[in-house]
């Protein structure tokens, strides 16, 4: 039986700026505050677990226990088949110390080469509560590569992604339009559904 979120805050377990505004977004019809793990000074876990799911679930218990409220936490990732499925759950990695994603977008053109460039995002959300009691779904949103990339709005590898039927990338396209289709909004979909009674 799916738990119910029924308080007013909601911790964001993320350092993301950016994340923490996406998610606001699409929460914010159905909560009033979302502190931030920043905002609260929480330490960032480490990611050790192997799948997306498992990162997220660490992340929002971890915030959840020490804030004492419910925590939802995010992992996502591009995956490449042509690479092996990298970056995958090491995408923020392949940015380096300093979350420079030119850096892990090169890395991505230098490793592909002549590949297939079909690709896909994920977005695992995790929904976590002081107890111990965790929610988790999965979205995907398919598309393909883009060399150079395009566009100076949102974050990430989105500058490189165009999904499948769209001629923009992500970073070139007006939010909400990102928000009607991404990953992060078909995990939010299944997440309301579950969780928030939409």
């Amino acid at each position: 039986m799916s738990r119910h979120f029924t308080g007013d805050t909601l911790v964001i377990a993320s350092h993301n700026e950016g994340k923490v505004r996406e998610i606001a977004d699409l929460l914010g019809a159905y909560v009033a505050h979302f502190p931030s793990a920043a905002q609260l000074h929480l330490p960032e876990p480490e990611e050790t677990e192997t799948t997306f799911i498992g990162n997220a679930e660490l992340k929002a218990l971890a915030a959840a226990k020490a804030s004492g409220l419910p925590a939802l936490a995010d992992d996502s990732g591009l995956i490449v088949p042509a690479l092996g499925g990298a970056p995958g759950i090491y995408s923020a990695r392949w940015a380096g110390s300093d979350k420079d994603f030119s850096v892990a977008m090169r890395r991505v053109e230098t490793e592909l080469g002549d590949g297939d460039p079909a690709a896909y995002f994920v977005c695992a959300l995790s929904l976590a509560w002081p107890d111990g009691h965790i929610e988790s779904v999965e979205g995907r949103v398919h598309g393909r590569l883009v060399f150079p990339g395009r566009g100076d709005r949102g974050f990430g590898y989105d500058p490189i992604f165009v999904a499948n039927g769209r001629d923009t990338t992500f970073a070139e396209m007006d939010p909400d339009e990102k928000h009607s289709m991404s990953h992060r909004a078909d995990a939010f979909a299944q997440l309301v559904a579950r969780c928030f009674g939409g």
